[in-house]
């Protein structure tokens, strides 16, 4: 997203936590995690391993259709909104077996002093729901912490950081934290953000995780709660997003744009 004031260039986007300067890691403001040191694991294993789920479950997102609800609120003085952006859409597919997304629901926006930018939708449908794409794996220094037991799941916790930065914002990575849960090696919790910022920021989120259709892992629930911090000012975000109604492709439909006229059935003939 960014800043609509004319003293400040460029500024911000969409998730959880504490407020962080944009200088630090994700991982250096996280809140503290219940993280048990463990010997060694073969860490090129497991990161082959979730990687290739990583490429497995994106695919098989292709065959689905579902709904995604996304709310991103300015927070003022004594917690209250001052300002919200909120999308509604479903992901269908054409009559070419295309994805598209079919906004069912979007206001116009209250934010007086954000923008939402295309680096947040990117990074609505990419960094947040997917941290790690198997193409870039390479591109990742990944820090083995130990283990965490999270709801019902046993899970390896690694920190993670690109080797090197882009100097273009619009190629996305991921830094922050995952839970890989130890017996199938998928990742199950992310928590960071997207980078590079630039001149933008980028706020802290949440991501979780739950199996569908007894096998994949998709993202469900996307929460932040974070203060951006830019040099004339600091923004307070809340974001929330939820991914639900996953259903198997099984028939097409045909897309059309939300002001493009219906055609008019054929007009039956008059009696005589």
């Amino acid at each position: 997203m960014k800043l609509t004031f004319a003293c400040i260039l460029l500024a911000i986007a969409t998730m959880a936590g504490i407020a962080f300067q944009s200088s630090q890691t994700a991982s250096a403001q996280e809140p503290a995690d219940n993280i048990k040191k463990s010997g060694p694991v073969d860490v090129d294993h497991i990161v082959q391993a979730f990687s290739a789920k990583e490429t497995e479950f994106r695919q098989a997102l292709n065959n689905y259709s579902f709904k995604r609800d996304a709310a991103v609120q300015q927070i003022g003085m004594g917690g209250s909104v001052t300002g919200e952006y909120h999308r509604v859409s479903q992901f269908v597919f054409d009559d070419r077996a295309n994805r598209f997304e079919k906004i069912t629901y979007f206001p116009a926006s209250t934010l007086t002093e954000l923008v939402i930018t295309p680096e947040d939708i990117e990074d609505l449908g990419g960094i947040q729901p997917f941290a790690l794409e198997a193409s870039k794996i390479n591109l990742y220094n990944f820090n083995y912490l130990g283990t965490e037991h999270i709801d019902e799941l046993d899970t390896y916790v690694f920190d993670v950081q690109p080797k090197v930065l882009p100097k273009k914002i619009s190629e996305r990575f991921f830094q922050g934290r995952i839970w890989v849960d130890n017996r199938d090696l998928q990742i199950v919790k992310v928590r960071g953000k997207g980078v590079p910022e630039g001149k933008q920021r980028f706020p802290l989120f949440e991501t979780y995780r739950q199996q569908i259709d007894g096998h994949y892992w998709f993202p469900v629930y996307t929460y932040a709660d974070d203060t951006l911090i830019f040099p004339e000012v600091a923004i307070h975000v809340r974001m929330l997003v939820r991914y639900t109604d996953f259903q198997r492709f099984r028939s097409r439909v045909t897309i059309t744009e939300a002001d493009e006229p219906t055609p008019s059935p054929t007009p039956l003939p008059k009696k005589p």
